[in-house]
């Protein structure tokens, strides 16, 4: 739907300064995620260390010309063709204009909350119903102050029903989220931990929930969630509206029972004059919960379930995710096949657009359904999509996108189905190229998935980009707004991988990456990296490829500068950076005290390289004991390179401190900080705010019976006192499961359960007691994520955790998520 931008000024109260009455339909607060330029409307939202503000040129020059902001820009006579209209708070003015946008429609909103659960009952409604109403939801879980509005704005007259998660972390949130989606029946699954740091108890965080059911004709919950019973019960507003509850044991309007089949459970449920029995195929306790609340919701929106049990038997499971793995023939396969709007297009191909290991880019694209556009006017800004990321190639699936194949200028193929794409298409013809899957659940991309990516043994490790950039979050609130920002991505980037976590972090605009030797520079270059690359441990050997791929060395001694600066010359390049490295008690590399005056003079006849940095080494900040010696470090290169920096007329960034630091040595920012540990999920002293990053997972292969005396493993090390079940895991020392861990020292977490480790760990499996255990062939292993975390295990070998980490075979798969 589109509105001019007078008339938005006047929905958000805006003092409107610029000439063209530009038409909106787009609207935007990231500057790296724009669909079309022309149409757009930029709000430039501040935040706690990025200002959008500081993005308007760059959109402008992409063409971007109307813009909400807080004031205008310094140079703002020098976007003629501009329009800015200035409010006090841009967030604020995005939630203005949707909740005036929400009210135009009068189609039934749904509106979800909880802890857990939200997105996947979400989904499972639309899977539920779509065919029978055209349905309206949030992309992914853009459940947030800026994501419910973005999501508020796809509203249109071909809808007729909307269904919107709304999630906070913070008290006065709900209000706002109400005022915008003004649900006409409200959900709300449950009440857990997550958040609960800026909450007193759960009940504040209840409350708080349900303040977005204020103005909603039917609420819909679980009685067996007592808090949230007892809090509806008692509230003089949610008590008198009409309640639509559900229980498993309670008086409840609509009672079920439950029993497991094999790998499904049959749900029974009685509501009023309707009863029967529907089938999905999860046995866990979290989805029947989640199957039941979707139940529920049929009820609410006067439906039979038994019209749906077909779609209950095919309830999918909701990766929530954007996965990104190993491909076949050198791929890189971005699998987002989990829903398939214009919207999250825009999103994932400029993720796509972010992987610069590969030239050539291949999307494969099912058609998109229930848009509310025309198939000329969808594809259309589809087909523009593919030219502002630069798509190589087009494989379409689908009668609708088929027939719009002349919108498309890229090398393009079509297919009406995914079973005559996987029949005819030659998969070997995709070499060394980033795939993009995306399409919707009926195209089943899985099966396509599942023939692109590189095939490997079961364990693997995941890494959640959304906790490694949350964490990089944590850190920047600790910082300075003009401190920069160096990450450590050496050794694999702590065994996570590495142009993959490089991409990221490029993406997020670190001032630095850090290496440990040229050739891990150099691959990051090769696949596309151009942030600013420091080798830590730069060799003679290696300067003519520094040089070549413009990495940039640390200099700790005055042969290396002199060998540096000599190859700098030879190669007729000046000013090249150089990072100083100084040694202020570590003592291991470094310049000391007393080379100060030579290095001086060294560094001032050193005519073809330019001091970029100077830099020390905390040897002891995570430890509180060492914190005397850690000050007087601090102290020392404090004075250190003040007398270095004094001889020199440019500005050099100075540097000492490492994650621990950041938390535990405020004082020791300078200029810039090195995050290394940090952005994995490890704390010196707030562990509880940063998110687990890496997951070594595997899965049971088989169950055996083991009789009493009988002996497990290599060497007859474990054996069973009494009859035992035990479990056998492909997971072994090979792959980076300590051998210190044998013999029930260490564990695995397993279906809920922590079990030990029986017998010696072999090279490529282990095997676990798991006796008495609710536990599976195929059931998913943990050794190390959330569940049990990196730290307990280098506890138990009385090591590190970079030493867990960095252990983790390349023969494990990476796979990468993003939600």
């Amino acid at each position: 739907m589109i509105y001019s931008v007078s008339n938005i000024s006047g929905i958000i109260n805006a003092k409107l300064i610029g000439k063209e009455d530009s038409e909106i339909e787009y609207l935007s607060i990231d500057s790296r995620n724009l669909i079309s330029s022309s149409n757009t409307l930029f709000f430039a939202i501040r935040g706690e260390r990025n200002d959008g503000h500081q993005f308007i040129e760059d959109l402008y020059n992409k063409g971007v010309q109307n813009f909400v902001v807080e004031h205008l820009p310094e140079n703002y006579f020098s976007f003629p063709k501009a329009n800015f209209l200035v409010v006090k708070n841009s967030l604020e003015a995005l939630q203005a204009l949707t909740a005036h946008h929400r009210k135009r429609f009068k189609y039934p909103v749904i509106g979800v909350t909880g802890s857990n659960g939200k997105t996947i009952v979400k989904e499972w409604i639309y899977h539920i119903i779509q065919g029978e109403k055209a349905i309206l939801r949030n992309p992914k879980s853009y459940n947030s102050q800026v994501g419910v509005p973005l999501s508020i704005w796809l509203m249109d007259d071909v809808f007729d029903l909307a269904i919107f998660e709304a999630g906070i972390s913070l008290p006065t949130e709900m209000e706002k989220l109400e005022k915008i989606i003004c649900p006409d029946i409200g959900l709300i699954t449950n009440i857990g931990e997550p958040h609960q740091e800026n909450f007193e108890n759960y009940e504040q965080k209840a409350l708080e929930k349900l303040k977005l059911f204020s103005n909603a004709k039917t609420v819909v919950y679980s009685k067996d969630q007592k808090l949230i019973d007892q809090l509806i019960q008692t509230d003089p507003v949610l008590s008198k509206k009409r309640l639509l509850t559900w229980s498993e044991k309670d008086d409840a309007d609509l009672l079920v029972t439950k029993k497991q089949i094999d790998n499904t459970t049959r749900i029974h449920f009685k509501f009023k004059k309707h009863s029967g029995d529907i089938l999905i195929p999860f046995t866990d306790n979290a989805s029947i919960e989640d199957a039941i609340h979707s139940l529920a919701l049929l009820f609410a929106l006067d439906f039979n379930p038994n019209d749906f049990k077909s779609k209950f038997e095919t309830l999918p499971p909701v990766a929530m995710r954007m996965e990104l793995k190993k491909g076949i023939n050198n791929c890189t396969v971005i699998n987002d096949s989990y829903n398939s709007d214009l919207n999250s297009l825009g999103i994932a191909l400029n993720y796509l657009d972010q992987q610069k290991q590969h030239q050539k880019k291949t999307l494969i694209l099912s058609d998109i359904l229930q848009s509310g556009k025309s198939d000329q006017d969808l594809y259309k800004e589809v087909a523009l999509l593919l030219n502002k990321f630069k798509v190589n190639k087009l494989i379409g699936i689908g009668e609708s996108i088929s027939k719009q194949a002349k919108q498309f200028n890229v090398d393009k193929v079509f297919y009406k189905s995914t079973e005559d794409f996987l029949q005819f298409f030659n998969i070997q013809d995709l070499t060394d190229e980033a795939i993009l899957l995306k399409g919707s659940r009926n195209y089943h991309f899985e099966k396509i998935s599942s023939v692109l990516e590189n095939k490997v043994h079961r364990t693997i490790l995941e890494i959640n980009l959304n906790a490694l950039v949350h964490n990089l979050n944590y850190f920047k609130s600790r910082l300075k707004t003009e401190t920069k920002i160096m990450i450590m991505v050496k050794a694999l980037s702590y065994g996570s991988g590495t142009f993959e976590i490089a991409n990221i972090l490029q993406y997020h605009r670190v001032d630095y990456l850090g290496v440990a030797f040229a050739d891990e520079g150099v691959a990051l270059r090769e696949a596309g990296i151009r942030t600013r690359i420091i080798v830590m441990n730069p060799e003679q050997n290696s300067f003519d490829i520094m040089l070549k791929h413009h990495l940039e060395p640390e200099i700790y001694s005055f042969n290396l500068l002199q060998q540096f600066n000599q190859e700098v010359k030879k190669a007729k390049l000046d000013n090249y950076p150089i990072h100083v490295k100084l040694d202020t008690g570590m003592n291991r590399l470094g310049f000391v005290e007393k080379e100060i005056p030579k290095l001086i003079d060294e560094l001032k006849s050193s005519e073809n390289v330019k001091v970029s940095s100077i830099f020390s080494h905390l040897a002891a900040s995570d430890e509180g004991f060492h914190d005397d010696f850690t000050r007087k470090q601090i102290s020392l290169f404090d004075n250190l390179s003040k007398k270095i920096t004094a001889n020199f007329k440019y500005r050099i960034i100075r540097h000492i401190s490492n994650s621990a630091g950041i938390e535990r040595f405020p004082e020791a920012q300078f200029d810039m900080i090195r995050l290394g540990i940090g952005l994995y999920g490890i704390s010196a002293i707030n562990q509880d705010q940063l998110l687990t990053v890496s997951t070594l997972k595997s899965t049971v292969i088989q169950i055996k019976q083991v009789p009493k005396d009988e002996t497990i493993g290599y060497n007859r090390m474990g054996k069973a006192e009494k009859d035992i079940t035990i479990a056998v895991v492909p997971v072994g020392y090979a792959d980076g499961l300590n051998r210190k861990l044998s013999n029930g020292k260490g564990k695995l977490y397993i279906n809920g359960f922590l079990v030990p480790i029986v017998g010696n760990i072999c090279m490529d499996m282990c095997m676990v007691d798991v006796t008495n255990c609710n536990i599976h062939e195929g059931d998913e292993v943990i050794v190390f994520g959330k569940e049990q975390s990196v730290t307990d295990i280098a506890n138990l070998l009385e090591t590190i955790p970079y030493e867990i980490f960095t252990s983790v075979s390349s023969r494990v798969k990476r796979v990468y998520f993003q939600e």
